[in-house]
């Protein structure tokens, strides 16, 4: 009862840390997109959120933060170095865990909008496919030569413990 309890308090701090961050960071992104004049554009991002990625058909909106690691990704949605950002030409791929914000995506559909509001501006895709690939496949990361947008989150969504295999979205 006593581990059962101690989980249960664990897991409910980690959701109001990350509601409490999400909260401070899209008040943050919404201060500069209010703040930046016509033509302006942002060429630093700081530790400030790389933009607000929202999904409307599923209610999703989330922050999205530089980064991959286990705190970036405990209270945000995380754009994978190394990739374009949404404002460069490219392969943008963001990830997320399978069991916070990325947990609707099991109900995503071809042509669903996917919205991603920067300070550069915003960006708008749609699914164009959905696949589920083995963790170590890395060609999901390849860049392309038009402006597109990845999604990647662990599968299968109802799984316990390390998700053996990777949900893959792929928006134009």
């Amino acid at each position: 009862m006593a581990i059962g309890c101690g989980c249960l308090v664990a897991v409910g701090i980690a959701m109001v840390e990350a509601a409490s961050f999400q909260g401070r960071a899209g008040q943050a992104l919404d201060d500069t997109l209010n703040a930046r004049t016509p033509g302006s554009i942002v060429d630093d991002l700081g530790d400030g959120p790389v933009g607000r990625l929202e999904i409307p058909r599923l209610n999703v909106s989330v922050i999205v933060m530089e980064g991959e690691d286990d705190a970036t990704l405990a209270r945000a949605v995380g754009h994978v170095p190394g990739t374009a950002l949404p404002w460069e030409p490219g392969n943008t791929v963001m990830a997320g865990h399978r069991d916070t914000f990325f947990r609707p995506l099991k109900n995503l559909r071809e042509g669903d909008q996917i919205r991603m509001t920067t300070p550069r501006g915003t960006f708008e895709y749609r699914v164009s496919s959905t696949k589920i690939v083995e963790p170590d496949d890395l060609s999901v990361l390849a860049p392309t030569s038009a402006r597109s947008l990845t999604l990647v989150t662990c599968y299968p969504f109802v799984y316990v413990g390390r998700a053996p295999k990777r949900f893959i979205v792929h928006a134009q």
